[in-house]
């Protein structure tokens, strides 16, 4: 295939294609190159006649790479896509009808109508997902390579992804981590020469994208993406060498798209008008097979005959489809996230550890108790964490499952998304909980979001926890209390426990949980919280408040470090005849507004006290709930205490007065027992 913004260098077509032995196969390839394409085809006229919704990405030009790819892999073998995946879907096995009933938003459709064109999934057939996240599917995939290699189940994966990606940090960190643990993973990039508009030779240094491997000491080839035999014999080569245990390789299939970026944009001419008649001429991929299939004397007849088979299947699957429901609006809240074990709180008993003891034993006893459970982050093996959290743990359960990672965030969590959709519970631990900065997309659009896109049937369990807060001099990098980013995202879980009981007992709930969950440690607890724990394996149950302290004159909740500043507070303010209720809500998301809301109602006065930013805080969804669910009870305003919003300051005296304290609530509750401000 030619482009004529970039000159790659090609493999020898004649060189790398090892034709199918049989007639019949061939056949086989291009009723497939023919079924993806009249599937694109019929989708692009029902987008004109308004029948397909938003947008759809046409693969139209590109389906010899999905044919010939997913011809060399197993039929347990996995594949992840992106927004122009409904080929490598097809070409999986997936179900067209299912296929079909998803674009037209149907509850029939693969994603029960949520997920949409860029969000196809056949769980069944290994197709993980396709994604709308460009670069997403490389991290993904990782994941699901390393889940391959933990579990040992000889399953390889093949990661698409377009040109455009390559330039994706994403592309490079996944691509070391992969070469450095030698992953079953297959990386094939389709060069369709442009990302939108930009061509590749203006977006990439290095335009030829194979050439990116050597960084990474794994092989890299560039081969003619129009020539189906080809890729699937280039393509089978390097799923031999994954399977083999020899890790990765990088294929760059050279080929070029029909029609636009999407069936929705309507963009000015960018590509010239020759290089476009060539590739639906030269380079069209189906006329290329047909020949190969006229030289082995398979007539025009049959051939038609093949093709109209495959516009057969789509107009029944347009048919099946467009019959279909529409899903019904209470399907929505099910689909987000998966249902909370239960379980009842065992006694504390007399054995008493710091906080980071009880997080350390934890995960000790959910990787003893469950082998599916890993470990991943910087620098948790070989020394244990920087806080000391994962002390010990790889030599007791293997380098195989405590793994440390490069300083690669944005791999790290993608690949947790990845293996987790494919069958283990990683734990994902960050230094500082600032870096989860690094992680937004893979938490935020991948993890929260893909039980949701695929219809509610996908389970994600994966942790990521770390430390957060300041109080330990860190500056204004090290010491932020992000807990509302997450709070606010449906899809996740958000845990927040303030002693070493519910520690222990909330990271046990939250690895065998089949959510996301976000486990929030203050630094400041890691140094002075210490309780009785038992060392009995158990769960503290998600979503459920504790009540740290009964009262009958005001509540105040307050979360992490703040608890104990609370406690502190309600100890002194009963020396002055008021009895305070501190509420610690353990669980931020799903929040047990049940507790909150009878202690309020109960007490008539609240005042909600954490160490993040007062301004949009979480004391501010606190307040709200109240005003909208127990007005009626309140004598005085519900006060909020948080930090100011500036960054925190390295100053040791600055950092003190920054962060709320015993005196800031009990001054505040005495404001509202007084009936609030003048």
């Amino acid at each position: 295939m030619k482009h004529m913004n970039a000159v790659p260098t090609l493999i020898d077509a004649a060189a790398s294609r090892s034709d199918p032995a049989t007639t019949a196969v061939l056949e086989t390839r291009y009723r497939d190159l023919w079924r993806i394409r009249r599937f694109e085809e019929r989708t692009m006229e029902l987008f004109k006649k308004g029948i397909v919704k938003g947008t759809a990405h046409s693969c139209v030009g590109q389906e010899a790479i999905a044919v010939g790819a997913c011809a060399a892999l197993a039929p347990g073998d996995t594949i992840v896509t992106h927004h122009r995946g409904h080929g490598h879907c097809i070409a999986k096995g997936a179900d067209t009808t299912r296929m079909m009933a998803e674009l037209l938003g149907r509850e029939t459709g693969y994603g029960h109508g949520l997920g949409g064109s860029m969000h196809i999934a056949a769980l069944d057939r290994g197709v993980l997902g396709a994604n709308g996240i460009v670069g997403a599917g490389i991290g993904i995939g990782t994941g699901a390579a390393l889940a391959a290699q933990v579990l040992e189940s000889g399953q390889v994966c093949i990661a698409f992804f377009g040109d455009g990606a390559a330039n994706e940090g994403l592309f490079h960190e996944a691509m070391n981590l992969a070469a450095l643990w030698r992953l079953p993973i297959v990386f094939l990039c389709e060069n369709n020469g442009y990302g939108l508009s930009l061509g590749v030779a203006e977006a990439s240094a290095v335009p030829q994208i194979s050439q990116r491997a050597a960084a990474y000491g794994i092989p890299g080839e560039t081969i003619d993406g129009n020539d189906v035999l080809a890729v699937e014999s280039r393509t089978a080569v390097a799923v031999a060498r994954a399977r083999a245990g020899e890790g990765p390789s990088l294929i760059e299939a050279m080929t070029y798209r029909w029609g636009d970026h999407s069936m929705r944009t309507n963009l000015p001419r960018y590509r010239p008008e020759a290089e476009e008649q060539y590739a639906r001429t030269e380079g069209d991929a189906i006329r290329r097979l047909g020949q190969v299939l006229a030289d082995r004397q398979v007539g025009q007849e049959r051939l038609a005959a093949l093709q109209m088979e495959a516009d057969d299947e789509i107009l029944a699957a347009i048919e099946v489809a467009q019959a279909a429901q529409e899903p019904a609006e209470d399907s929505l809240a099910a689909a987000v996230s998966s249902p909370h074990a239960g379980a009842i709180e065992p006694e504390r008993g007399e054995r008493r550890l710091f906080y980071v003891e009880a997080i350390r034993e934890a995960m000790d006893q959910e990787l003893a108790r469950d082998s599916r459970v890993v470990l991943l982050g910087e620098d948790v093996g070989k020394i244990g964490g920087l806080f000391g959290c994962s002390k010990g743990l790889q030599e007791r359960h293997g380098r195989n499952r405590v793994r440390d990672t490069p300083i690669s965030e944005n791999a790290i969590i993608n690949a947790a998304v990845g293996a987790a959709l494919t069958g283990l519970r990683p734990i994902v631990e960050l230094q500082f909980f600032d870096f989860v900065t690094h992680m937004m997309d893979g938490i935020v659009n991948q993890a929260a979001k893909l039980r949701f896109m695929l219809g509610g049937a996908v389970p994600m369990p994966l942790v990521v926890r770390g430390p957060q807060g300041g109080g330990i001099r860190l500056g204004a990098q090290h010491s932020q209390s992000l807990e509302v980013w997450f709070a606010h995202i449906p899809g996740l879980v958000v845990l927040a426990p303030s002693d070493p009981y519910d520690a222990k007992g909330l990271l046990a709930a939250a690895v065998r949980d089949d959510n996301p969950v976000i486990f929030l440690e203050h630094k400041l607890l890691y140094v002075n919280s210490q309780s009785a724990v038992p060392e009995a394996n158990y769960i503290v149950p998600i979503g459920k408040a504790a009540i740290k302290r009964s009262g009958s004159d005001i509540t105040i909740v307050a979360t992490m470090a703040m608890v104990d500043v609370a406690l502190s507070a309600a100890r002194d303010l009963a020396a002055e005849g008021i009895e305070a209720e501190v509420i610690d809500p353990r669980t931020l998301r799903p929040l047990d507004t049940e507790t909150i809301l009878a202690s309020v109602r109960k007490t008539s006065r609240c005042v909600v006290v954490h160490e993040a930013w007062k301004t949009y805080g979480f004391g501010a969804e606190i307040s709200a709930l109240i005003m909208e669910e127990a007005f009626d009870y309140l004598d005085a305003p519900v006060e909020r205490i948080g930090m100011r919003g500036v960054p925190m300051p390295y100053n040791a005296e600055l950092e003190r007065l920054m962060i709320p304290n015993a005196q800031d609530v009990i001054a505040a509750v005495r404001r509202a027992c007084e009936g609030g401000r003048p």
